[in-house]
């Protein structure tokens, strides 16, 4: 499948801004699973952005607009060609007690430990124990049930919750979005010993409604020896498929956001997010 994305962020300002430093995390990966075949970013006040590698292999675009301005906008235009399912590896039977045992476990301790959104708390810890019980399985089986836990016991509610909602706050109201399903399915593995990391990145609806908003998504990628980091959607239920569009990944939302930066001057009076998400042949660019 190939898709194209626009995503357009807005900042208008109540008054001047100056000295503005801003990093954008907004270009598709390219991996087995996708190819980024093109990108283009786009800032105004117009500006060449440069770009590093962040430390989970991030593509970083970052700028610095010194000159007083009343509005910031930054967007980002992609085509990527995903992967049929029908050729998508299958995930492999490993058994839970090769967590503990295999050869690069060392290099994903990180993503077994807290961090700013999935601190160490015990809800999630009770709350691991209640979605798995006593047995394990194989690896990516037991992910399955601790997303088709948090599936169950949540509610999808926008505005319930905040961009600073961290995970025992969701899993206490059992409602939320996305990101906070992503963190609570994150705090549940990792408390279960698997190695678990934040994605963000863009779901493809084909049955969207007319009008209807679009938005970045988030959803956990985890680690299976032997087969590498696999993808699943717990605000769906489901594998990601070639339907879905990664764009970065970390610990948690603080490593990946997409748009962030610092400025001096008026207040912020208004942000607004644009996303469309559409199959190339129908491509369109937001108004």
């Amino acid at each position: 499948m190939i898709l194209h994305l626009l995503h357009r962020t807005t900042f208008a300002y109540a008054g001047t801004a100056r000295d503005s430093f801003n990093e954008a995390r907004l270009r598709p990966v390219t991996d087995d699973l996708q190819t980024c075949r093109n990108f283009t970013l786009r800032i105004s006040p117009n500006i060449n952005p440069r770009e590093y590698r962040d430390f989970y292999g991030n593509t970083v675009h970052y700028f610095d607009i010194t000159a007083p301005h009343r509005k910031l906008v930054i967007e980002a235009e992609s085509e990527i060609e995903t992967v049929p399912d029908l050729v998508r590896p299958v995930v492999p039977v490993v058994p839970f007690a090769d967590l503990a045992t295999f050869p690069d476990r060392d290099f994903h301790l990180e993503f077994l430990g807290p961090s700013h959104y999935v601190p160490e708390d015990v809800t999630l810890w009770h709350e691991a124990k209640v979605a798995l019980g006593d047995t394990r399985t194989d690896v990516f089986a037991d992910v399955v049930r601790i997303a088709h836990h948090v599936f169950t016991k949540f509610t999808y509610k926008p505005n319930s919750t905040g961009v600073s909602t961290k995970a025992p706050d969701a899993l206490k109201l059992k409602t939320g979005v996305c990101q906070d399903y992503a963190h609570v399915m994150l705090g549940l593995c990792r408390q279960s010993g698997i190695p678990a990391r934040y994605v963000s990145g863009y779901f493809f609806n084909s049955r969207r409604r007319p009008n209807e908003n679009e938005a970045s998504h988030a959803w956990v990628e985890v680690m299976v020896p032997g087969h590498g980091w696999t993808a699943y959607d717990p605000t769906h239920d489901r594998r990601a498929d070639e339907r879905y569009v990664k764009i970065a990944t970390g610990r948690d939302y603080a490593d990946i956001r997409p748009v962030s930066g610092t400025y001096k001057g008026a207040p912020t009076r208004s942000l607004k997010v644009e996303v469309a998400v559409r199959e190339a042949s129908a491509a369109v660019t937001a108004d």
